[in-house]
């Protein structure tokens, strides 16, 4: 009964060290591949980056305003809109504020289309803001994403 007792308590610190480790190397993966405003301004200052405003159709509805500089394109279009762009230049992409699971499903699918320079705007454009960095109106049109399935 003791051994079983202590084999069950093993288990369970070797389950939740493992889990521990997953979201430490994730967080890691995350803070590597991520840029404080701070930073972006300067490099877009220097004109050493190029910006992409990637948020979903309705965060743009909502706040329909872009960082100056920054290229508008849709999540559903970015495979076919980026197939053009330079793969090893500075890029950061940008949405409304990120949780760790967006910012990740962001970023890999930035690496899978082989940007190879590619960062994420820590907090998105919501830390942009709050820093007191300028933003600008967006006047062009856009599509919100309204298809819906095939009746069956």
């Amino acid at each position: 009964m003791e051994v079983m007792a202590i084999g069950t308590v093993a288990l369970c610190v070797l389950i939740f060290g493992g889990i521990t480790m997953r979201r430490l190397r994730a967080k890691r993966r995350i803070e590597a591949s991520s840029i404080e405003p701070e930073a972006l301004y300067e490099l877009l200052h220097a004109k050493q980056v190029l910006l992409y405003d990637v948020r979903q159709p309705l965060d743009f509805l909502a706040h329909p305003e872009i960082i100056p500089g920054a290229t508008r394109i849709a999540p559903k279009d970015i495979a076919e809109k980026t197939a053009s762009f330079s793969r090893d230049q500075n890029s950061v992409l940008y949405c409304t504020g990120g949780d760790d699971d967006t910012f990740q499903m962001v970023l890999g699918k930035a690496r899978a289309l082989n940007f190879t320079r590619v960062k994420l705007l820590k907090g998105g454009l919501a830390a942009w803001k709050a820093k007191g960095y300028p933003v600008e109106p967006y006047t062009s049109s856009f599509q919100l994403d309204t298809a819906t399935s095939p009746a069956e």
